[in-house]
């Protein structure tokens, strides 16, 4: 199912974890309506960067988000929430700072671990920038 033009709802719902230890990442009809919203953010970040862009994780139901050791309150299970690279653009680092500057609504902007970006589009659009060490030390992006 095409949630968006470049986004669809598998590879919103994919992970490798769920897989491997059998466990269901079927979102409900209140989560497709949010992962159709994240997959339009997307597309919106997408045109930002004028590249195309790889998903690393997008929804996660609570037993995959406990699986990948998540956060309990994570958007990912809400299907708000997405990690990505976008190698063609540049570093993680460099994809958050043109998400910075951009005129963009989004809610939370994770520099995870120096590997890939985190991104969701919560109702709140709280425009949050962090940075995620892999100590879990959280502070802003530099």
């Amino acid at each position: 199912m095409q949630l968006s033009a470049n986004f669809s709802l598998e590879e919103l719902t994919r992970s490798e974890v769920a897989l491997r230890k059998n466990l269901d990442n079927t979102p409900d009809a209140e989560t497709v309506a949010n992962l159709t919203e994240l997959a339009l953010g997307l597309e919106k970040v997408r045109d930002l960067l004028g590249h195309p862009i790889h998903i690393n994780s997008g929804y996660r139901g609570p037993k995959v988000n406990s699986a990948v050791g998540g956060s309990k309150i994570s958007a990912h299970m809400k299907g708000y929430a997405a990690d990505f690279v976008c190698p063609s653009f540049g570093t993680p680092q460099d994809i958050c700072h043109a998400i910075m500057d951009s005129t963009l609504d989004w809610d939370q902007l994770i520099y995870e671990f120096g590997a890939w970006v985190h991104i969701s589009f919560e109702p709140s659009m709280r425009r949050m920038a962090l940075t995620i060490d892999s100590q879990g030390t959280r502070q802003g992006i530099a």
